[in-house]
């Protein structure tokens, strides 16, 4: 197994893998449509790559990804902020310690370019990503709550 920075040429790979990813996470309630998104994320996947913000696992082939940026938001911040944006291991990877590499990859990069924390999200339905991340020391921040406005009035 290799693991390292992507290059341009396998943002379409790693756009099929996140499209895999949106659609996995709709059984999670996610709203975000694969397929309609195939060319928003292949030019952001293709940005990271070129800012080395894109880390990929390689076996035979892709086997995984974890995309990265630091918070460039409008607000000051007390600290920097690194942001794990997607981490995705293919299904029949998955438990062979590739998303653990892929996610200190990550905080490694994030902490070079100047990160004191690292934020990221996963949806609340999502049991076993939630227990991952709580393995690797993520701990709920911020809490984000929803309520769905009925046409139909009070």
């Amino acid at each position: 197994m290799e693991f390292g920075l992507a290059t341009v040429s396998d943002a379409e790979a790693v756009t099929d893998m996140w499209v895999a990813l949106a659609a996995e996470q709709q059984q999670y309630d996610s709203r975000v449509l694969p397929e309609e998104n195939r060319g928003v994320i292949r030019d952001e996947l293709t940005r990271h790559a070129i800012t080395d913000r894109l880390v990929v696992a390689r076996d035979a082939g892709l086997v995984g990804f974890v995309m990265f940026t630091i918070d460039r938001g409008s607000y000051e911040m007390g600290v920097t902020q690194g942001i794990v944006e997607n981490l995705y291991v293919m299904p029949d990877r998955r438990d062979e310690g590739i998303g653990s590499e892929l996610l200190a990859r990550a905080e490694q990069r994030l902490e070079a370019l100047g990160a004191e924390t690292v934020v990221l999200e996963a949806m609340a339905d999502n049991e076993s990503a939630r227990r991952f991340y709580r393995r690797h020391g993520y701990g709920s921040y911020r809490v984000q709550l929803e309520k769905p406005l009925d046409e139909s009035g009070p």
